[in-house]
């Protein structure tokens, strides 16, 4: 099938580009072929965002969305921002101890993927073709240009030979190809090594942030009151949690840790599980019930680490590139303003005939947006957490947003790699977690459970292992393969067996976070699409 321009990803990013390059079409009288492709089952199926949403982008891509039923219908009332001690105090800070950049007014608590949903809705009203379901499994290069991409193939069984039923996949082809795949993306990575698109920049850095959605008692229950906190218990990793009172008598609480940590007994998992028994967060859970749980990478390098965004043939949008304002804690804004940024550069490029060009007014584009501005201003932003912990580099950041707005005369870098920071198991201390209780906080499968996590049993493994060695020889002999405990859905697994250890992969639970293609401290994992549908099935994350 041939397009104007296929885009990967209905995430935020994606539908942003597809619903402006739609308007724009219609506003020139042009009819343009958009198509976008979603591996997820539905459109919001593997979206999961904490969310605190700006709608400064949204108001710009829809400026009559409350008229149209966009579901955002909970204003932000009250921030509190706490320093965690310890287990049992914390200190609620005073505004002028936090960055500005942390405070909330005129911003909405939302289901992000309720939110694509929506727009999903608004781009198929102005033409556009939306193939939830759908992998896209490779590339489509010719003579070094981006031609389109190719879905996977449907049918095959776990040695990779058809089944009753096989499907092959789809070429789809295009002038253009937008990939908005989300922290991660393997089409993305690949992209950015083949074009060496991160060239002279720092590298990228990740964290993994957890979501789970309760049912609270209404007395415990105060709709747009938000709170983040910093400290306990993430003594040995930088990040931070939230808990955001959203509509229908519903708490989002979370964690954020990021990849860059050392102590390879480090549960990223577990250390969540802990946070809930908070009182800060314990007073507002105790009594409810957990209906939903998720976890997800996030893409926190911000503009030191930002890659070129173009190649020949497509772009790079939202959080695949890592546009996440990280002064802000905020990623869905930016991602629909490149997003809609793009979509401008490709109707520029289409109206005038040109097919694989490498767009380069996209950088100009952001460049002169309020986009590269934001970036700009949160640049220090996570150096800052890195090199000098949650307090001083809290200090350090509060300085900069709300004295500076963001300008000091100094840019900080982090040029470390995230999987390299990981020490040996010899030189760590061994952690160790309390069993959860079943009331706050729980274990990893019944957490996957309510993930609506599914696969297809018998088909090839996506979490391929580029040597089938490293993980007995290396990752456990150095590092007690630390699979076992940063992945958030219990896929990775070391099995006892008469001949000695082995590796176990339950590629069923995967909740496609992709955390394991980023920490793996041998950069031996491989994550590539399952079949399509495959995977979480968020509600309203």
């Amino acid at each position: 099938m041939e397009f104007d321009v296929v885009i990967v990803g209905a995430g935020p990013a994606g539908l942003s580009t597809a619903c402006r390059l739609a308007q724009l079409g219609r506003e020139h009288n042009q009819e343009l072929m958009i198509c976008v492709v979603e591996k997820g089952s539905e459109v919001g199926a593997h979206i999961l965002s904490g969310a605190v949403f700006e709608p400064r982008a949204l108001n710009e891509l829809f400026p009559d969305w409350q008229e149209n039923g966009a579901p955002l219908s909970t204003k932000v009332t009250e921030d509190h921002i706490y320093l965690l001690q310890n287990e049992a105090d914390g200190r609620k800070l005073p505004s002028f101890m936090t960055p500005k950049t942390m405070h909330n007014d005129g911003n909405y608590i939302v289901s992000m993927g309720n939110l694509c949903r929506w727009l999903a809705q608004q781009a198929e009203a102005l033409g556009v073709e939306i193939f939830p379901g759908f992998a896209a499994a490779s590339l489509i290069i010719e003579d070094d240009v981006v031609k389109g991409v190719v879905t996977g193939d449907m049918g095959l069984d776990a040695k990779g030979e058809e089944k009753d039923g096989f499907m092959p996949g789809m070429e789809l082809r295009a002038k253009y190809t937008v990939f908005a795949e989300g922290c991660r993306g393997h089409l993305g990575k690949e992209l950015i090594a083949r074009y060496a698109l991160d060239k002279d920049r720092s590298p990228q850095h990740y964290a993994i942030g957890f979501k789970e959605i309760w049912d609270v008692p209404a007395d415990k229950h105060q709709p747009g009151l938000v709170v983040h906190s910093g400290g306990w218990p993430l003594d040995e990793a930088s990040g931070g949690g939230y808990l955001y009172h959203a509509e229908n008598g519903q708490v989002l609480v979370g964690l954020i840790v990021d990849l860059n940590y050392s102590n390879p007994y480090l549960s990223p998992f577990d250390e969540f599980q802990r946070l809930k028994h908070h009182p800060v967060y314990k007073q507002y859970l105790q009594g409810g019930k957990r209906v939903a749980y998720g976890a997800r990478a996030i893409t926190k390098g911000g503009l030191n680490s930002l890659p070129k965004m173009s190649f020949p043939g497509g772009l790079l949008v939202g959080c695949e590139a890592g546009t996440l304002n990280f002064a802000k804690i905020k990623g869905n804004h930016t991602a629909m303003k490149s997003g809609m940024l793009a979509a401008e550069t490709l109707f520029d490029a289409v109206k005038t005939g040109s097919v694989g060009a490498d767009l380069t007014a996209f950088e100009d584009k952001i460049k002169a947006s309020w986009l590269y501005d934001e970036l700009y201003r949160s640049r220090n932003f996570g150096p800052a957490m890195h090199k000098f912990g949650t307090f001083w580099g809290g200090a350090f950041n509060t300085i900069e947003q709300n004295w500076f707005g963001g300008k000091l005369p100094v840019t900080l870098r982090d040029d470390t790699q995230d999987y390299a920071q990981l020490q040996d198991k010899d030189k760590s201390q061994k952690l160790s977690y309390a069993k959860p209780d079943g009331i706050l906080s729980f274990d990893k499968l019944s957490s996957v459970f309510l993930s609506n996590t599914n696969h297809e049993e018998d088909q090839p493994c996506h979490l391929q292992l580029k040597d089938t060695s490293i993980p007995i020889n290396i990752n456990l002999a150095r590092y007690d393969e630390p699979a076992q405990r940063y992945c958030p859905a219990g896929v990775y697994e070391i099995v006892e067996e008469s001949d000695g250890p082995r590796l176990q992969i339950n590629a069923q639970n995967c909740v496609h976070c992709k955390t394991c293609d980023i920490k793996d401290p041998s950069q031996n994992i491989r994550w590539v699409v399952p079949e399509g549908t495959g995977g979480p099935n968020y509600p309203n994350m």
